[in-house]
């Protein structure tokens, strides 16, 4: 007697839950597109371009990057030409490695 109710009811729980997961996936699916499309364009808009920022932008948005350094970083882009990478923002002065590994996901170069 016991096992047959034990039977009846892991069927009866196992025929809910195979109901639920079939009915889940095809809700989940549909939200799920948009939500990743508006990341991934949010996460590109985000980023400070270095070779069109001004010095206001560079300090405020940038961590460890203070007036003195924006300022550097801009007169370099405007002596040396544009920024190829954002790696060759070690070659301006005040800026190491540090920092740059702390900001390189928010910047990019164009």
């Amino acid at each position: 007697m016991r096992i047959a109710y034990l039977s009846s009811l892991v069927f009866a729980l196992m025929t809910s839950l195979s109901s639920i997961t079939h009915a889940a996936p095809a809700v989940n699916t549909e939200a799920k597109a948009p939500v990743a499309a508006q990341a991934a364009s949010s996460e590109q808009a985000g980023k400070i371009d270095l070779n069109t920022a001004d010095a206001a932008v560079l300090q405020r948005e940038l961590s460890g990057i203070g007036a003195a350094k924006a300022q550097a970083i801009v007169k370099y882009r405007e002596s040396n030409g544009p920024f190829a990478s954002v790696d060759e923002l070690l070659e301006v002065k005040g800026i190491g490695k540090v920092i740059l590994e702390s900001n390189r996901e928010k910047l990019k170069v164009n």
